[in-house]
């Protein structure tokens, strides 16, 4: 029985994973104003995700905060597409901060402190780090360079998992997450370092340089770093609000949040390091 259910599980997981990686290539081999619809509507979900699971609604019926919050994603993605300067993408971030407190103030007392900054927090937490996904596919050579995000996420995944495996002997999070081994870390950090370099190396012949192998070996190892703290970060979340997954969208994965936790850290850090290391 056990192993007929464990089965179904796999299953699920495995079918979710390909529509995932379908969908990827999908949206961001063309780019442009496709991915940034899909991150649109991945970033409204992954919010309300939040929203719920920080208790900012407390009924089923989505309140005002997370209207405003929509509404403030809604402004962020067409500002980030259209707009040459980065200024008034922060504009909208600062607005939202003083809509979602004009919510909280005029709406007193139905609304308590930690529900405001709970809004806030997932609508930084989710659509606005998700949107370096986009930044970086703009990028020169981003068509290239996006997927640096997903090797020192996904990729430093299944190396943690499988170094974990085979030689897991001491505890990284023992209370948050008790499977994950250091052992498990530093594999994924090693295979994504390695998968970057030999990417640059595919980059370095395609691009005819000689340029990519060293940075995007940086990339990868450092973001995996960081992705397994999203990881984490995710989780604890989870933990202190007693619950098991964001939510049900993905069959086998749970919610965007349980499914893009790491992607979302990765995604702003993998821009940096390009934007700084190649210049």
């Amino acid at each position: 029985m056990a192993s007929n259910i464990l089965g179904k599980i796999s299953k699920e997981r495995t079918v979710s994973a390909i529509v995932i990686v379908v969908a990827a290539l999908v949206s961001i081999l063309p780019g442009g104003i496709v991915l940034a619809a899909v991150l649109y509507v991945v970033s409204v979900i992954g919010f309300l995700e939040l929203t719920r699971a920080c208790g900012v609604r407390k009924e089923e019926k989505i309140n005002s905060l997370e209207i405003t919050g929509i509404v403030a994603i809604t402004c962020y993605y067409p500002v980030m597409y259209f707009a040459q300067d980065s200024a008034y993408a922060v504009m909208i971030i600062v607005m939202a901060l003083i809509a979602v407190m004009s919510v909280y103030v005029f709406g007193y007392p139905k609304y308590h402190a930690n529900q405001v900054m709970d809004t806030y927090f997932a609508l930084i937490y989710a659509p606005v780090m998700l949107s370096f996904v986009f930044l970086t596919r703009q990028l020169e050579n981003g068509i290239y360079l996006v997927w640096m995000i997903f090797i020192s996420s996904w990729i430093s995944d299944t190396f943690a998992y499988l170094a974990g495996v085979l030689f897991g002997r001491h505890k990284l999070a023992p209370v948050l997450s008790p499977k994950k081994s250091i052992e498990g870390s530093v594999g994924g950090i090693v295979g994504a370092a390695l998968f970057g370099a030999l990417f640059g190396a595919y980059m370095d012949s395609v691009l005819s340089r000689e340029r990519f192998v060293l940075i995007l070996a940086v990339v990868g190892g450092v973001g995996s770093v960081i992705s397994q703290v999203g990881d984490l970060a995710a989780s604890a979340i989870k933990r202190n609000h007693d619950i098991k997954d964001y939510g049900k969208l993905i069959p086998g994965h749970g919610g965007i949040m349980d499914r893009f936790d790491s992607v979302i850290f990765t995604a702003p850090i993998t821009y940096f390091l390009i934007i700084v290391l190649m210049r």
